[in-house]
């Protein structure tokens, strides 16, 4: 066999083994990704085990998970059962989730913050101090992940949980927050505790340039909720199409009900 028949055979062989399999490639990373996300303010374990917790958490089998009022080894007078537990840890082993963790204030010996539980590996994690004001009661944070859903291919997830005295203090934080989310370099996801109800300026005004993915319904008190103040939205609008949004009604392991929706990344 001559040269030039040799470099034409290896040529046609890269056709039909290299550019199908480049091709099928390209297709799966074309398409949509589709997740599953869970928000939940815990109310630092008063109300239920770490244990019945993450059996909820792990019957939904959410994607990405945003946790507020997350205590990490505080001895809280009359939570005796939850003293010295890092809850962040502990959720994640028992859900089989990877963790990140976010302070917010030093309480009761040890700390209270936010989380993120996750499915797909968290390429990078910081943690964001919220603005405080004299009118604010505590400090606040948001925790900001880079989810790796697809090998290379990334999301910005965050959890946060805003003050709950003032709408004033809220409204600052809410235009920090786009400042902090709106500059990421990836479609992005906030879940949390907003304290705010739907019609207030800073989630009617403050977050209009993102869509509005949880149902809205009631969220707090658990056992006859009256107020909407857990929310689930994505940002650029465009980009994304909320599907199958869930308020867990019967729930009762916090103050606050859960709240889910499925997402689609176009």
């Amino acid at each position: 066999m001559n040269t030039k028949r040799i470099l034409f055979f290896l040529l046609v062989l890269h056709f039909i083994l290299i550019i199908p399999r480049a091709t099928a490639q390209e297709n799966k990373n074309s398409e949509p990704i589709k997740l599953k996300i869970l928000c939940y303010n815990l109310r630092f374990g008063e109300l239920a085990s770490l244990e019945e917790l993450a059996a909820f958490i792990k019957e939904q089998n959410p994607d990405i998970v945003a946790l507020q009022e997350v205590d990490c080894r505080t001895y809280r007078n009359g939570v005796p059962q939850q003293h010295g537990k890092d809850f962040a840890t502990e959720l994640g082993f028992r859900t089989g989730m990877l963790t990140a963790y976010g302070k917010t204030i030093p309480y009761a010996g040890g700390y209270y913050g936010i989380a993120i539980l996750s499915k797909y590996p968290l390429a990078k994690v910081e943690r964001i101090y919220l603005p405080k004001t004299e009118n604010g009661k505590e400090q606040r944070a948001v925790l900001v992940a880079d989810v790796e859903y697809r090998e290379g291919e990334y999301i910005t997830f965050a959890s946060v949980h805003l003050d709950y005295t003032n709408t004033e203090e809220r409204q600052v934080q809410v235009k920090k927050l786009n400042e902090v989310l709106q500059a990421q370099a990836y479609p992005i996801i906030v879940a949390g505790d907003f304290n705010a109800y739907p019609d207030s300026k800073e989630i009617s005004e403050g977050m209009s340039d993102w869509k509005t993915v949880s149902n809205l319904e009631p969220t707090i008190p658990a056992k006859a909720p009256r107020s909407t103040i857990d929310y689930i939205f994505c940002y650029p609008k465009d980009r994304w199409k909320g599907d199958d949004a869930v308020t867990y009604s019967n729930i009762q392991l916090s103050d606050h009900l859960p709240v889910s929706a499925v997402v689609v990344l176009q």
